[in-house]
């Protein structure tokens, strides 16, 4: 099996200078070629490819439609899919795009249908939304509760902006199903032999720590009010115009300490003053629309709900799904990158059961299939574990 995610910053509408004109022009887009050309030249049983939802957006979605040609061209059966990793127990919305391909001698598996409810936070391709892997309206459907920012973090411990240390005590037991999941240990999870010796130590959180703010925005982040929806139009020296632009208070314009504007100008230009995104708390009731590669707190919602920094590493992680007991390693902005790139876990692994079935012949020809009940926090049973060795 080949698969991967060819980088998507040539293709992402967070880049503000992607080649609109000729997208394969740009390096990172040829990448999509070269993941291609690799499938035709090992020729796998399987392909699965991921990108982010714009290519489907992009330049009338050139480069997908590229993608899904080349398979088609190489012989391969081939199904598109776009999810939503809240659908797979995640408080993050995050909507992503999978390529299947199988050899005409493989069964081509299918897509998990979800197994959550979800806060809808923005579309899919209008061109594609038949292609959304979701259940039809009025279909019957037996989902559990969406999850939401207080399920996933609210048992880590308080830091501050400027946290450095790289091991920390939990402090508090978990509180929700989602905490006591992400918590258990490696062997508990990812059990691969009966004749592990479970862990006795006591647990150890690891990457509890935000990039540090500079000075400036730390004061600037201190006076955002601690409620839902806050965020930089709540300082002083805002005001709030004719279509909702947020602007300078001109007549009265209000300053840090050190004499630098209290809002910095980012803010207003960013989307024309009408974002609400710049210097915004997120708060426990909601879910993250999307985590990036690094949060930017002057362009993004990300700033924790009660304390003055933004999210740390290993709360980006938790939503993403990562368990607790992996580490990350590099710089901060490495560590940051490695979490906002990768696809998020429950949704990796609901494809992974999708493929066993189809490798194993159990699948259908069917383009959806439901998934065992609780599936977001099963572990395997140790005396169903088989070992094989060379």
């Amino acid at each position: 099996m080949i698969c991967g995610g060819p980088p998507c910053q040539g293709i992402s509408g967070y880049n503000r200078h992607r080649n609109v004109d000729d997208p394969l022009s740009d390096e990172k887009n040829r990448q999509i070629i070269i993941f291609m050309d690799v499938v035709e030249f090992l020729r796998p049983k399987y392909v699965l490819m991921e990108n982010v939802s714009d290519i489907l957006r992009f330049d009338k979605a050139s480069l997908g439609r590229y993608a899904l040609s080349r398979l088609v061209h190489m012989r391969y059966q081939a199904r598109l899919g776009t999810m939503a990793a809240g659908c797979y127990g995640l408080p993050q919305f995050r909507l992503r795009v999978f390529f299947w391909g199988a050899l005409p001698s493989e069964r081509l598996p299918p897509f998990p249908l979800p197994s959550h409810d979800v806060i809808v936070k923005y579309w899919p391709s209008p061109e594609f939304e038949r292609n959304t892997v979701a259940y039809d309206e009025g279909q019957p459907r037996d989902l559990e509760e969406a999850l939401v920012l207080s399920d996933a973090i609210s048992d880590l411990p308080a830091v501050t902006w400027n946290e450095t240390r790289e091991e920390m005590p939990y402090e508090i037991p978990p509180e929700t199903e989602f905490q006591k999941y992400i918590r258990l240990s490696k062997h508990e999870i990812m059990s691969c032999s009966s004749t592990e010796v479970k862990e006795t130590k006591e647990p150890v959180l690891f990457d509890h720590r935000p990039c540090q703010l500079n000075e400036d925005d730390y004061m600037r982040v201190c006076l955002v009010p601690h409620r839902k929806g806050a965020n930089f139009r709540d300082l002083p020296g805002v005001i709030i115009g004719e279509n909702n632009v947020a602007r300078r208070d001109t007549k009265d314009p209000k300053v840090l300490p050190n004499g630098k504007p209290m809002v910095p100008d980012c803010a207003f230009n960013f989307e024309q003053g009408k974002s609400k995104r710049p210097f915004a708390r997120l708060w426990w009731d909601e879910t993250v629309a999307t985590l990036v590669t690094f949060p930017n707190h002057r362009a993004q919602a990300i700033l924790h709900p009660e304390q003055d920094r933004v999210l740390t590493i290993r709360e980006y992680a938790r939503l993403q799904g990562f368990p607790d007991f992996y580490r990350f390693t590099g710089t901060l902005k490495e560590r940051y990158c490695q979490v906002g790139n990768a696809v998020a876990v429950p949704v990796g692994r609901a494809l992974g059961y999708a493929l066993g079935l189809a490798y194993q012949r159990l699948a259908g020809n069917e383009p959806l299939i439901k998934l065992p009940p609780n599936f977001s926090f099963l572990t395997p049973p140790i005396d169903d574990i088989v070992v094989l060795q060379n």
